[in-house]
Parts: structure tokens; sequence; C-alpha cells
């Protein structure tokens, strides 16, 4: 399973949310103002989420 984090220190969530644009399997959903992590176990480790942060706040490590 990924282990999909998110530095909220350095994430602008509403005023960005790149990321939950872009993630392909709906695990970075964009809640109010703050960028959320749902089912962590659906990420495909397409790793677009990171590429597109331009705050590189994203991380996905695979936990085997």
């Amino acid at each position: 399973m990924a282990k999909v984090t998110i530095d909220y220190d350095k994430c602008d969530g509403a005023d960005c949310a790149e990321c939950s644009d872009v993630c392909p399997m709906e695990v970075l959903v964009l809640e109010g103002d703050k960028i959320t992590i749902n089912n962590p176990e659906d990420c495909s480790y397409c790793e677009v989420c990171m590429d597109v942060c331009p705050n590189e706040c994203v991380h996905i490590d695979d936990e085997d």
C-alpha cells in the first residue's frame, strides 16, 4: 500500500489544489480549503500529484 503524505506547512490547499485536480484515483481530494488523503490504498503510484505540486508538498512512498 502506498503511503501518501502532505506537508501541510507548505501546502496552499484551496489556493492551489493542483494535486487533487490531476489525481486519477481521487486519492487527493479538496475538502473545504484543505487537501485530504482518501483511500490511500487506491493510489496507483503514478506520482503525477508530486510532479504538479509547486511547493513539493506531496510525497508517495511504496510500503511493500
